[in-house]
């Protein structure tokens, strides 16, 4: 059961450009169950993650609740909700920025922190592996989006998504594209022979930079030859989780 609260006024989108394949699936009704993962939808629900739709910080917790089949109520903060700035939201996150994850009497923030604490909390031998090196490669990767490869998409997005064509800065974005191609092959080498970011299985460290590549795949652009990488989101885009939270309108 994801509950939902907020005004939820609508979005702008500033694009005419929007690619013809994008897309936009059916949502699941039932989350999907990592193998041998334990199902959770039997506990009773602690979790609440702040946050909205199109952000992708908080599309980490988001994401990662329907991989694990936590229950959890959202509650829509940031973007088009406001709010950030609340006495009692400031409280919870003195960043005044999304997401915010409740587990109990916990308050967390920073999206990569939240992910790896449900994985590591719901997701033991799963998700989070048992093995340290392959955790080390999860961290390695998830750390890798938050410094390289989300500063060189951000202003590319922001760009092309969100701003108006006579108001953007061609200069700017052309030199742009040019590093975010450059920054993408690093992933692409690294997943030759093998299936996700750190290794042949599926764990926290695919959910930062799987939301990335879903931006990546889906901006409208002219982009390289990219396989390896092109098959690992191919793989993600079966996943009924990452339809649900990650493969939505660009905003």
């Amino acid at each position: 059961m994801i509950q939902r609260r907020g005004p939820g006024p609508a979005l702008t989108l500033y694009t005419s450009e929007l690619p013809p394949n994008l897309c936009i699936p059916k949502f699941t009704t039932e989350p999907p169950f990592l193998p041998g993962a334990v199902k959770n939808r039997s506990k009773k629900m602690t979790i609440k993650i702040y946050g909205f739709p199109a952000s992708s910080n908080a599309q980490k917790p988001l994401w990662m609740c329907a991989e694990l089949g936590l229950d959890f109520e959202f509650i829509e903060k940031g973007g088009p909700f406001g709010g950030l700035d609340d006495p009692e939201y400031r409280a919870l996150n003195p960043n005044g920025r999304v997401p915010t994850l409740i587990d109990g009497d916990l308050v967390m923030w920073e999206s990569a922190a939240c992910a790896r604490y449900l994985a590591s909390a719901y997701g033991q031998g799963t998700i989070w592996p048992d093995d340290p090196k392959v955790r080390a490669a999860g961290d390695k990767w998830m750390d890798w989006h938050l410094g390289t490869l989300g500063p060189a998409l951000k202003p590319v997005y922001d760009a092309l998504i969100r701003t108006r064509p006579e108001d953007r800065d061609a200069a700017a974005l052309s030199a742009g594209i040019e590093k975010l191609k450059s920054t993408v092959t690093i992933l692409e080498g690294a997943l030759e022979g093998r299936k996700y970011v750190a290794g042949d299985n599926f764990t926290f460290g695919d959910i930062s930079v799987g939301i990335g590549a879903y931006r990546w795949f889906n901006i409208p652009l002219d982009r390289p030859e990219t396989p390896n990488m092109r098959a690992w989101y191919e793989r993600l885009a079966e996943r009924p989780a990452y339809q649900k939270h990650i493969m939505r309108p660009l905003a």
